[in-house]
């Protein structure tokens, strides 16, 4: 059995700060606990409106809190979230999420992340491989 807090793991090193400082997102769940999936909860950031393309991730992404929206750019919808909201981006939907203000959310990733993604140019996290079996 796995269990953690997300206190302990922001202060274990499993929370990123994007550089680009429109998030950060508390991994709680990584690839190397051999799930299958990543489960992080991310914080969007009040006036965040940046352009995201998980080529190679599947996504759900529930609201916690907060409102915003995401737009996919195949087709120019906006889909309002708020509280009690899930999206799931399960064709890798290049997509905008904008924050009207500061939204939490849980998110779910397979492939499972690592834990020390952030967004390459193109809006993807890269699929790495897993640093422990790397050093094994």
């Amino acid at each position: 059995m796995i269990v953690r807090t997300l206190q302990e793991s922001e202060s274990c090193g499993r929370k990123i700060i994007s550089p680009d400082g429109n998030w950060d997102s508390t991994r709680l769940l990584l690839k190397n606990d051999k799930m299958g999936f990543s489960f992080h909860i991310t914080t969007i950031y009040e006036g965040a409106d940046f352009q995201m393309h998980y080529k190679n991730h599947l996504e759900s992404v529930y609201c916690i809190s907060g409102e915003g929206e995401v737009e996919t750019l195949d087709d120019g919808k906006k889909y309002p979230i708020k509280p009690g909201t899930i999206y799931i981006l399960d064709k890798n939907d290049k997509h905008i999420l904008r924050a009207f203000s500061e939204m939490k959310m849980a998110c779910v990733f397979n492939p499972p992340l690592n834990g020390t993604e952030v967004h390459n140019k193109d809006g993807a996290y890269e699929v790495e491989a897993d640093p422990l079996a790397v050093a094994s």
